[in-house]
């Protein structure tokens, strides 16, 4: 597996066969596991075809595995940026975390992607609260 990231909040590999493996750890590590968890799944429902798809999720060690979506992006126009964030809220989501570092090119069909729903929002679930939202209040 490939290394992408080792941070204090997650492990991120890639395995030989382009799945991602995330491991979530730190500060309200099983909140954001569940969020991300929950995130994914809801736009899977509603057919957003520019994220990762869930395919495991553990609760136990707190790993997610998902469908890659790309390569990172090192240069996009803010405007843009924003277009494709805004662009999730029409399947009822708010990223929470609006970055270019959250956004995949996925080469084989030309598609910009959305990764990292940890933070993310459901803004048709009057329940719903982001662990990162949660914490800010």
């Amino acid at each position: 597996m490939h290394e992408i990231k080792d941070t204090q909040r997650a492990l991120v590999r890639i395995g030989y066969d382009g799945r991602v493996h995330k491991t979530f750890r730190g500060p309200k590590a099983e909140e954001r596991f569940k969020n991300e968890t929950l995130v994914l799944r809801h736009l899977e429902e509603e057919k957003c075809d520019y994220v990762p798809r869930v395919l495991e999720a553990d609760e136990q060690t707190l790993k997610l595995v998902t469908t890659n979506c790309g390569s990172r992006v090192d240069h996009l126009g803010e405007e843009r940026v924003k277009e494709i964030f805004a662009d999730l809220e029409k399947y009822g989501v708010r990223h929470e975390d609006p970055y270019l570092r959250n956004i995949t090119y996925r080469a084989t069909d030309g598609r910009f992607c959305v990764i990292d729903f940890e933070f993310a929002s459901l803004l048709r679930d009057p329940n719903h609260v982001s662990p990162f939202l949660e914490s800010s209040s």
